[in-house]
């Protein structure tokens, strides 16, 4: 039987490769953290996760990324927030994806994360890598559109290569969200509404009325 643990707070993110789950008590100390890069199949993955995570410990604040990142993913992620905050009564909100893939990173100045998007496109941000803090706002662009607009030496990210090759320069480290960094972001950006942020609509919409 799984009890309440009193200001604990469970972080997971589903918007990229990786399925990703942290646990972090009152002080702020991740007690516990798992990261899977499992392609597909987060739905079937996640809440087995969170369960082996928890080991019977019942958090009482859920924090999900909310993307940009996979639609499905993302989806998926943020209705099983949704369900477990109903069956705990828990508080939820939503952190920025790009802001945790930002967030592993460890250099000084500036940091850009950047994710394959649909259609050839990128998903980038940058970020002030010692606080977080937004440098730029966040862009959906081609990868020569993305490039011109991103000055960081380092580019982190599933889309790092392309923005690099098309800028000629810098670092690019392929990685994925981890969400042991989740108390990395900024309060602003992880008390983010739990809604997807898509940057673009999805490819798939409804047949318009007749």
């Amino acid at each position: 039987m799984s009890t309440i643990t009193p200001a604990m707070l469970l972080a997971f993110d589903t918007s990229s490769a990786a399925c990703t789950a942290a646990l972090f008590d009152s002080s702020g100390k991740c007690v516990a953290s798992t990261d899977e890069a499992i392609g597909r199949g987060h739905a079937e993955r996640l809440v087995p996760m969170i369960a082996e995570l928890l080991a019977g410990r019942r958090p009482d604040r859920i924090v999900v990324g909310i993307g940009p990142g996979s639609f499905t993913g993302i989806r998926v992620g943020i209705a099983a927030a949704q369900g477990l905050a109903i069956g705990w009564q828990a508080e939820i909100t939503g952190m920025s994806s790009l802001g945790l893939l930002a967030a592993g990173g460890r250099d000084k100045g500036t940091i850009a994360a950047a994710v394959l998007g649909g259609h050839g496109e990128l998903f980038v941000q940058q970020f002030d890598a010692g606080s977080m803090v937004p440098k730029s706002g966040l862009i959906n662009a081609p990868p020569s559109e993305a490039a011109a607009a991103i000055q960081a030496e380092v580019v982190i990210g599933s889309g790092a290569r392309r923005l690099i090759d098309a800028r000629g320069w810098g670092d690019a480290r392929e990685a994925w969200p981890s969400a042991a960094d989740a108390l990395r972001l900024t309060n602003d950006q992880r008390h983010m509404p739990p809604k997807p942020v898509y940057a673009r609509a999805p490819d798939a919409r409804l047949p318009e009325a007749a």
